[in-house]
């Protein structure tokens, strides 16, 4: 009988750093040089007085390498504070998108129709493009996209996952 492997897992994972030359490069380097993967990361300075900024990463793993990652995270210099989202409870999560879709005629009035359903909005325009606005959860911005390719999409940008824990208190 073969061994039983363990199912991956997705978490969002929030670490608190001083904001200061090199942090981000020591975040990344930990992941890179274990092999892990980061499917998003944001980052911005979140508290300005204390010079501190939040890094949200989104990765997969086994529960055990997730475990060691947020364990590896909160060993790094200058880290405060590391919070697996996911796991301590409710959070809001949210991903902006500029998608750009270029057509005529009936392609162009579906891409608008589509648009109002997932209530993105038209920033930019011209007789042969548009470019929409929009945010929501990823699964729901790739959803969008994949009904915008046969409509005439060029070229999509994205944010990355940003996250924050419901209720007052703060990461």
């Amino acid at each position: 009988m073969a061994p039983r492997q363990e199912q991956s897992e997705t978490r969002i994972i929030a670490v608190l750093v001083d904001n200061e030359p090199g942090v981000l490069a020591r975040v990344i380097g930990l992941f890179s040089g274990r092999g892990y993967n980061i499917e998003s990361l944001t980052v911005t300075e979140v508290d300005p007085t204390e010079h501190q900024s939040r890094i949200t990463i989104v990765t997969s793993g086994t529960p055990q390498i997730l475990e060691q990652i947020k364990a590896q995270l909160s060993r790094l210099v200058p880290v405060h504070k590391v919070s697996d989202l996911t796991r301590e409870g409710d959070y809001v999560e949210r991903e902006l998108a500029l998608v750009k879709v270029s057509g005529k005629g009936n392609k162009r009035v579906e891409a608008l129709r589509i648009a109002d359903i997932f209530r993105a909005r038209a920033v930019d325009s011209s007789h042969g493009h548009f470019t929409f606005e929009m945010t929501g959860k990823s699964d729901k911005l790739d959803v969008f996209i994949e009904l915008m390719r046969p409509l005439g999409l060029v070229d999509v940008s994205r944010t990355g996952v940003v996250a924050i824990a419901r209720g007052p208190a703060a990461l």
